[in-house]
């Protein structure tokens, strides 16, 4: 699989985003069997993919839908604990994933809007800085593995918490060092690899820690810390391949 690695570490994300459309329904076929099951999509294989800038991590890649850990673990949240499938909902989605994508799109009851500075798969390019909505818009918001990207991710929080309605949620998911107090930032550090050794990825500027949380309600929201894998057996957790004991930032205006 070291072939994965090379593509993750040399080819600019756009161009994968197109080549994964490519490359996905062989993939698919090639290790179809029992062993684990993406939620998503219900299908099963004998293995997933290795994944990961630098330090990979083996068999947590999807081969039918390309999602995550964390990508499954916030599909089985919003099945089993929201009405994010059945209640019209105006939702926004910044830096949409595509495991979700066309998915979310399809999806009758939703008013769905993606957005980003650079993707080439979304509805409206945008600077999460500067988001060109007008206020109190969306009754959900999603900005997942975003703001680790962002020096100024407070004012980036803010305007998160500007699109969205009174009464509405979000999910803001970010890699999290939870044996951190405190979140580790540097900007001076801007050469991608000084920055690949110091928060994990070439384009990272910090590693965030538990005052994560704190964080988001600085900029105004209430947020719940759900540890979602916790409810799940052990069984489930496996056959899903979900990271145990990442935290679900649940937020609400």
């Amino acid at each position: 699989m070291k072939i994965f690695k090379y593509l993750l570490n040399t080819i600019p994300r756009p161009y994968l985003i197109k080549m994964s459309y490519l490359v996905r329904p062989f993939l698919s076929v090639w290790l179809k069997g029992d062993t684990y099951t993406d939620p998503i999509d219900g299908k099963s294989f004998r293995r997933f993919l290795p994944y990961g800038y630098g330090q990979q991590r083996p068999n947590v890649l999807s081969p039918s839908t390309l999602s995550l850990e964390r990508h499954r673990l916030l599909w089985l949240y919003l099945q089993g604990e929201t009405d994010f499938f059945n209640k019209p909902l105006k939702v926004l989605h910044l830096a949409p994933e595509q495991c979700f994508l066309s998915l979310f799109k399809k999806m009758k009851n939703l008013d769905y809007t993606t957005a980003d500075l650079y993707s080439p798969i979304v509805d409206v390019k945008a600077d999460i800085l500067d988001l060109p909505f007008e206020s109190d818009l969306f009754d959900v918001v999603f900005c997942n593995h975003v703001l680790e990207h962002i020096e100024d991710d407070h004012k980036a929080m803010c305007e998160l918490y500007r699109v969205m309605k009174p009464g509405g949620w979000g999910i803001f998911q970010i890699p999290q060092d939870l044996s951190l107090e405190k979140s580790y930032e540097d900007f001076s550090i801007s050469d991608p690899q000084e920055r690949a050794r110091h928060f994990g990825q070439y384009d990272h500027v910090r590693i965030y820690g538990k005052d994560y949380f704190d964080r988001l309600r600085k900029a105004g929201f209430g947020v719940k810390e759900i540890n979602y894998s916790s409810l799940l057996s052990p069984e489930l957790v496996e056959r899903y391949r979900l990271a145990k004991g990442e935290i679900l930032p649940v937020c609400t205006k």
